[in-house]
């Protein structure tokens, strides 16, 4: 048990506890901490538990779930493997706390669906970590597709590039791919009705480094997703072509640029019309921060945030669709259609 035991810091009413104080959790403490709802730390791993002393001195720090299912905490954020979500997540619900998921909520979609209705018995709060869309580049980008800027959206395509961070625990489509997925749904609306998937496992074996992604809607809009760990530069790239205007986001260069290009069509021969790009301009708030208070949103006024766990459980669909395509070497693989609210 960490210093000062199990109680909570004092302010405000709604306290949380992040489980997990590695690479990314340790993000979480610290927006958490900010945000002054941090009541709790929990990590097996000692370096885990100092790294959470370092960043909130004072704060509890504990090395057992169970003693975060005992306190008065009442929401839990989950920061561990990929592969404990499913358990950990199963587990904070029975023990009535509301929970974020870091992405993904599970390894399968009967997980995730099991988490959806275990939440809904339980009335409580199930949301995931899809960061990305709640980057105020990507809501600005919604808001043009929405609001018709780009006319009919054709295709969207994305790349999610860099060298490491290399997992021996779950492939690069498991790993870096969520967040690209979730965000083409939001864009178009619907899940895909079929998703087929390329890739190579050059590092270890059967953990893919490399993946190409094709999703086909039944509004006729595809999209690819291209992720790997195993390339020279980093690259995070959004682009979305519409039959008026075209929308790119350079999440690295911290850009998100309105094109006034297109294709037209004269006497049946497709004539490119190229113009000037706008950059758009939107807040610079940190996503993560958003997302958290999103999750306390959440929490205070019991309804469902944006990325709650029906949106994880459509996310799980298509990876398991295109894991299922990466086994068969690109067999595309069928969905049923099912919109996204």
């Amino acid at each position: 048990m960490g210093k000062g035991g199990l109680g909570v810091v004092e302010g405000r009413a709604t306290r949380v506890a992040v489980l997990g104080c590695g690479y990314w959790g340790r993000n979480l403490v610290r927006n958490l901490a900010h945000l002054g709802v941090l009541g709790l730390v929990c990590d097996a791993a000692e370096a885990g538990r100092r790294q959470a002393a370092e960043i909130m001195p004072g704060c509890p720090v504990v090395a057992e779930l169970d003693d975060v299912w005992s306190s008065p905490i009442g929401g839990v954020v989950i920061a561990t493997p990929a592969e404990t979500h499913f358990e950990v997540a199963r587990q904070a619900l029975e023990a009535g706390k509301d929970v974020l998921c870091e992405k993904p909520l599970a390894l399968s979609a009967v997980e995730g669906a099991a988490l959806v209705h275990l939440a809904e018995q339980r009335n409580r709060i199930l949301m995931v970590g899809h960061v990305l869309e709640y980057h105020p580049a990507i809501v600005r980008l919604l808001e043009l597709v929405r609001s018709g800027e780009l006319g009919k959206i054709h295709y969207i395509y994305s790349n999610r590039l860099s060298l490491g961070k290399i997992r021996r625990e779950e492939n690069i489509l498991w790993s870096f791919a969520p967040h690209d997925v979730a965000v083409a749904l939001r864009l178009v609306g619907s899940l895909p009705f079929q998703v087929a998937a390329h890739g190579g496992a050059y590092l270890q074996p059967n953990i893919a480094d490399v993946t190409v992604t094709h999703l086909l809607f039944d509004s006729g809009v595809r999209a690819h997703i291209h992720v790997s760990w195993l390339h020279p530069f980093k690259e995070q790239r959004l682009v979305v072509v519409g039959s008026r205007k075209m929308a790119s986001f350079d999440d690295v260069a911290k850009q998100l640029v309105l094109h006034d290009q297109y294709v037209d069509v004269q006497n049946g021969q497709p004539i490119p019309v190229r113009g000037d790009g706008r950059v758009v301009p939107f807040a610079p708030d940190e996503p993560l921060r958003l997302e958290c208070e999103a999750f306390l949103s959440a929490i205070e006024t019991r309804r469902r945030p944006l990325t709650d766990g029906m949106s994880g459980l459509r996310v799980l669909k298509v990876l398991e669709a295109a894991q299922r395509s990466l086994i068969t070497n690109g067999e595309p693989v069928s969905l049923p259609v099912e919109a996204c609210s």
